[in-house]
């Protein structure tokens, strides 16, 4: 049964990225004047974090932000060490903000990196003078975070053993393959962390794997996302599983999200295989997906933990998502047990794709690791992942 993790809270998961905004860091409420709640500087929004003024500052969650000011003070060393060593690991603007800061203090800052020192409590009028000195790099910068037009398609099982796998890593070929042909690429993650082997089925032996992008942390960057790619002849990008099972509740959510930014960033469209079990940061992704992929076998007890799933996905307001339903390993002699009548009541929606059973042409192309119609051409298989790929560029606003 897919379960959220007991011990996570209902609601850890993330949803849609904001708005790229304006990131203030600071130890308490006081220390921005009534002007700037809720209030937009320069254009972008401000959002207010309240911090410690030595606790220590995400590195990733600050990669999110246009600009960011932090909080210094001149009496503590800690929150000064923090802020040099926050303007070193990444490339947000950084706008120091302390009270009544003295002159070394000023310098000691522009020296670290601080692109300007402002006074607390900020002022709106203070913020958006001190944004206008960096305009032309929070430009640039904003249009870094929001260029991402890159797709995002996860596929879930109604059960383990659905053959969603299979059929991603088969249909994830004819899509890049297809991409290319229009100036486009495709990439595939492996999110199953600990029985995933979709490199193995599309016979890769990668060096890297998630586990190397997991451990980099403020090292993240696209050129670190493209080494740790293995290469497939179609074109297509592939993040391999970790090699040793690692537990599936401690993946740190934050860093994920930014991972798959990337990849959409560098690659366009993003497949991922996610586990069979439900955590805080696989409802993260479904909810940050551009299509989810419902894989189902036409039997009653897979259509009944089909609809399981979708229970599930409506309990956590993920009902909104872009989603179609896949009868995998489809033969025609099961609609006379299971009627499309009888999965429009169970799931209350109809199938939106059939996907042939050719146990023996798939099971052949994934332990020699080639497409399937190096196998053998013009089948019914090939005919319905043709179908699937054209569906699949047409929810996602892709011209073929």
């Amino acid at each position: 049964m897919s379960v959220i993790n007991p011990n996570e809270t209902g609601t850890a998961w993330r949803s849609h990225p904001r708005e790229a905004a304006v990131q203030l860091y600071l130890s308490s409420v006081e220390a921005v004047e009534a002007d700037l709640v809720n209030a937009r500087a320069a254009g972008l929004p401000v959002s207010l974090n309240v911090v410690p003024v030595s606790d220590w500052i995400d590195p990733d969650e600050l990669a999110k932000a246009v600009a960011a000011v932090i909080q210094v003070d001149a009496d503590n060393p800690a929150s000064q060490k923090r802020f040099q060593k926050l303007a070193q690991s990444g490339a947000t603007p950084l706008i120091a903000g302390a009270y009544d800061p003295p002159l070394s203090l000023v310098r000691s800052l522009v020296r670290s990196g601080a692109h300007d020192v402002i006074p607390l409590p900020i002022s709106l009028e203070e913020l958006e003078a001190s944004l206008a000195q960096i305009k032309e790099e929070l430009e640039g910068r904003k249009g870094t975070i929001a260029a991402s037009t890159g797709k995002l398609v996860s596929f879930i099982k109604s059960v383990g053993g659905v053959g969603a796998t299979a059929l991603m890593t088969q249909l994830a070929i004819r899509f890049a393959h297809n991409e290319g042909r229009s100036g486009r690429s495709a990439c595939v993650i492996d999110l199953d962390l600990q029985f995933g082997d979709v490199a193995f089925q599309l016979g890769l032996r990668p060096k890297f794997s998630l586990m190397d992008l997991l451990e980099a942390g403020a090292r993240l960057d696209g050129d670190l996302l493209r080494a740790t790619c293995a290469d497939h002849p179609s074109g297509l990008k592939v993040i391999a599983a970790p090699a040793d099972m690692v537990p599936i509740e401690g993946m740190p959510t934050d860093h994920l999200l930014r991972i798959i930014e990337l990849a959409r960033e560098e690659f366009g469209t993003v497949f991922v295989d996610l586990p069979s079990n439900w955590t805080n940061w696989s409802l993260s992704v479904v909810a940050q997906s551009d299509l989810v992929l419902l894989v189902t076998e036409m039997t009653v007890a897979s259509i009944n933990r089909a609809k399981r799933q979708l229970t599930l996905l409506e309990s956590q307001d993920l009902a909104n998502v872009q989603l179609r339903v896949i009868a995998n390993r489809f033969e025609k002699g099961l609609a006379k047990t299971v009627r499309p009548a009888d999965v429009r009541e169970a799931l209350g929606r109809d199938i939106d794709y059939k996907v042939a059973n050719d146990f023996r042409l798939m099971r052949s192309a994934i332990d020699r690791g080639i497409p399937i119609n190096e196998v053998r051409r013009k089948t019914p298989l090939g005919a319905d992942l043709d179908a699937l790929d054209l569906g699949i560029a047409g929810a996602l606003g892709l011209e073929r």
